[in-house]
């Protein structure tokens, strides 16, 4: 389960950037997180609660935002987003194609209390 891992390293990352009387005043974590990284969001959320509890940072909430595999044809230049696996352009059916994003795993803003 490596989402216990990557809870432990978005944790940190949070620590790292949070100064003096800001350490209890997180309210809310949002991540992005590429579908490619084939991280199970209710495992990252779960690890995420788990390694919380009874720190500063217990009671925050993860918020996570999957961005979806997207590719550039290389054979008619189009854009698209796909669902599974299989990587061959929608429009012409080239498999000559370059992944442009799904790999994403980033802190992207941590929300303070009021």
């Amino acid at each position: 389960m490596h989402e216990l891992s990557v809870a432990e390293n978005i944790i940190e990352i949070v620590q790292e950037h949070l100064q003096g009387d800001q350490k209890n005043a997180v309210k809310k974590v949002k991540v992005k997180v590429g579908k490619l990284t084939n991280i199970l969001v209710d495992s990252l959320i779960f690890g995420f609660e788990v390694l919380t509890k009874e720190t500063n940072l217990d009671g925050s909430e993860l918020e996570i935002e999957v961005i979806p595999i997207k590719i550039r044809c290389e054979a008619c230049g189009e854009n698209s987003t796909v669902d599974g696996f299989l990587f061959n352009c929608p429009v012409c059916q080239s498999s000559s194609i370059k992944i442009i994003s799904g790999y994403e795993l980033m802190v992207n803003e941590i929300e303070l209390k009021d």
